[in-house]
């Protein structure tokens, strides 16, 4: 019972509430975490995309060219179906599918990282152009000028 009265007095505490609920806001309005779930959806888009054109474009082809045989349809059966009981099916046709389908993603996602590498290295080795003199400094420096002019005389 002692356990249990401590418990709600922490829980009914308003101030750890409230520090909670103002560090979880704090937290999930951060820009990386928001830019985080944005590219969790467009990955998980783009993975349906690339299942897409693996099953529908590339399979087929390579089905076509091995003698007809449709990936997803190959399979060894363990046990045979019995009755209500449906048959122990070990789908290795749909793994090599899905490994084509990572092998396709990774491969995307290499490319888009190595152009974006490609462009940072890009911005590291433009020249920066010397900054333009203020109207102080260009007459600080015909001040220097003149006075090297009057030293230099005879």
């Amino acid at each position: 019972m002692l356990i249990y009265t401590a418990y709600t007095k922490l829980i009914c505490n308003k101030e750890i509430t409230m520090g909670v609920l103002s560090e979880f806001k704090a937290f999930a309005v951060k820009g990386n975490v928001v830019d985080m779930a944005v590219g969790i959806i467009i990955g998980a888009a783009f993975g349906k995309i690339v299942s897409s054109f693996v099953g529908d474009v590339i399979m087929p082809p390579i089905g076509l060219l091995i003698g007809g045989v449709d990936f997803s349809d190959l399979a060894i059966t363990l046990k045979a179906a019995e009755g209500t009981a449906p048959a122990v099916v070990l789908a290795y046709g749909k793994f090599i599918q899905s490994v084509l389908d990572f092998v396709i993603v990774a491969f995307a996602i290499f490319m888009g990282v190595k152009a974006i590498n490609r462009l940072k290295r890009e911005e590291a080795v433009a020249p920066t152009l010397p900054p333009v003199p203020t109207k102080e400094e260009e007459l600080l420096g015909e001040i220097r000028d003149l006075l090297k002019a009057q030293n230099n005389r005879p």
